[in-house]
C-alpha cells in the first residue's frame, strides 16, 4: 500500500497510483487528433448523410454530431447535440426513411429525436432491464425499431404508432449487439432477418415482418466462448464478430456460419470493422489500442496508440477509422497506404527511443562487464 498526503490517494495500492499517472501522462498525447467530449462515448455510428460525420452515445444521456472536418477545436467540431436522458446512453441509430434518431438507454427506453429540430420525440418502453443495441429499418413502407436489452429480450416496434409490435426470446442472458442481414434484405420485401449476440455467447437469427417475428432456425450459432460485444456484415454478407475471449472473428455464409478465421488480442475486443478497399480488419480492445489487420493472412499489420482508456466503438469513414472510448475522446486515422506507412515508421520510431532510453549510462570512470573480467583474469594471472 503507497502513502501518500494527497486524500486522492488514499487506500489506493502502489499499482493502481501508477496506473492512474499512467493515464494521466498518455492523456496529454495528441495521436489521432483528438476531440475531447465531456463524458465517456459508449458507441459511435456513421452519419448516412454526410461522410465527414458520425454520432456519439455519451454515459452522461447526449447523443452528439461530430464533424471530423471542420473546425480546430473540440467546440466547433459538435454539429449538434440531442439531449433529454439523464443516464448513459449505450447505442444509436438513425432511421433510412424519416428524419429520427434513435438511442437505447439505461432507463429501460428508447429514446428518439427529429433530426431537423434536435427536439425528442417518441420514446419506446417496454425493456426491464438496460437496452444495450437498437437497429432500425423499413419493411414494405412500415419503419421499425427493433431494441435488445439487458433482460435478454428483442423487442420490434411500429416507429409510426410507437407501439410494440413483437417480443422476441431466445437468448439467456443479457443481449449486447445487433444486425441487419444485408444479403436478405430489400425495402420493399415483407421480412427481414436480425442477427442478435449478447452475454451467453450465442449468436441466434430472426425472421422479423410487421405481422409476424420467429426465430430462424437451426439456431443458435456458437463459435465464442464467452460474451459477443459486435457483430458486423462485409460485402460479401460473411459476419464478424467482437468478443470478450479476445478474439475477433470471421463466421462464413457459405459454410453455415463456420469459422473462416480468427484474430488473437491481448484483451477483449469491443467492436471490428472491415476496410474493403484496403483488406483490413479494424479492431478495437479494452487495452486501449487499435489494431489494423490483413484480413486474407490474418497477420497484424499496425496498431495505432493514442486512446487512454478502453476503446469501445469504431466506424469507417472512407479510408478514415474514427474511433471512441471511456477517455471520452474522438479519435481519426488514417489507412490511405502512404499515411500508414508512416504511422508504421512513428511507431517505430518512438519504440526505438524508448529503448534508447532505458539503457543504462555509463559513467565516467566506471568500467564495462568486459573490461570487468578482463581485469579479474589479469588480478588471477599476478597471483
Amino acid at each position: 500500500m503507497s502513502r501518500s498526503n494527497d486524500p486522492g490517494h488514499y487506500f489506493q495500492t502502489t499499482s493502481s497510483l501508477e496506473e492512474t499517472a499512467r493515464k494521466a501522462a498518455k492523456s496529454k498525447n495528441t495521436k489521432g487528433t483528438p476531440i475531447k467530449l465531456p463524458s465517456k462515448i459508449l458507441a459511435a455510428i456513421a452519419d448516412p448523410q454526410d461522410d465527414n460525420c458520425i454520432y456519439v452515445a455519451e454515459a452522461a444521456g447526449n447523443v452528439k454530431r461530430i464533424n471530423i472536418e471542420v473546425g480546430q477545436t473540440s467546440t466547433s467540431k459538435v454539429a449538434a447535440t440531442f439531449s433529454g436522458p439523464t443516464a448513459p446512453l449505450t447505442s444509436v441509430a438513425v432511421s433510412p426513411k424519416s428524419d429520427t434518431l434513435f438511442a437505447g438507454c439505461w432507463d429501460k427506453s428508447i429514446w428518439s429525436w427529429t433530426l431537423s429540430t434536435r427536439k425528442t420525440a417518441k420514446r419506446f418502453q417496454g425493456h426491464s432491464d438496460f437496452v444495450k443495441a437498437v437497429t432500425t429499418f423499413t419493411l414494405n413502407g412500415k419503419e421499425i425499431l427493433v431494441s435488445a436489452s439487458q433482460d435478454a429480450s428483442i423487442i420490434v416496434w411500429d416507429v409510426a404508432a410507437g407501439s410494440k409490435l413483437h417480443t422476441l426470446k431466445g437468448h439467456t442472458r443479457g443481449i449486447l449487439a445487433l444486425a441487419l442481414d444485408p444479403v436478405d434484405y430489400e425495402p420493399g420485401k415483407e421480412t427481414a432477418t436480425v442477427f442478435s449476440a449478447g452475454s451467453d455467447r450465442e449468436i441466434r437469427r430472426w425472421s422479423i415482418g410487421s405481422t409476424s417475428a420467429s426465430e430462424v432456425q437451426p439456431s443458435p450459432i456458437i463459435s465464442h466462448e464467452t460474451s459477443i460485444d459486435a457483430l458486423h456484415f462485409d460485402s460479401d454478407g460473411d459476419l464478424w464478430t467482437a468478443s470478450a475471449d479476445k478474439t475477433a472473428k470471421c463466421l462464413s455464409r457459405g459454410r453455415e456460419w463456420e469459422e473462416d478465421s480468427q484474430f488473437e488480442h491481448p484483451d477483449f475486443v469491443r467492436d471490428v470493422a472491415i476496410d474493403e478497399e484496403g483488406g483490413w480488419l479494424v479492431s478495437v480492445c479494452r487495452d486501449e489500442e487499435v489494431r489494423v489487420w490483413d484480413k486474407s493472412s490474418g497477420k497484424l499489420h499496425h496498431t495505432f496508440s493514442g486512446h487512454f482508456e478502453e476503446v469501445t466503438s469504431l466506424v469507417l469513414l472512407g479510408q478514415r477509422v474514427i474511433t471512441v472510448g471511456i477517455d471520452a475522446t474522438v479519435r481519426c486515422w488514417s489507412l490511405k497506404p502512404q499515411e500508414l506507412t508512416k504511422a508504421i515508421q512513428e511507431a517505430e520510431d518512438e519504440r526505438l527511443g524508448k529503448e534508447k532510453d532505458k539503457e543504462p549510462e555509463k559513467k565516467e570512470g566506471m568500467m564495462t562487464a568486459e573490461e570487468e573480467a578482463e581485469l579479474a583474469e589479469l588480478l588471477e594471472d599476478s597471483d
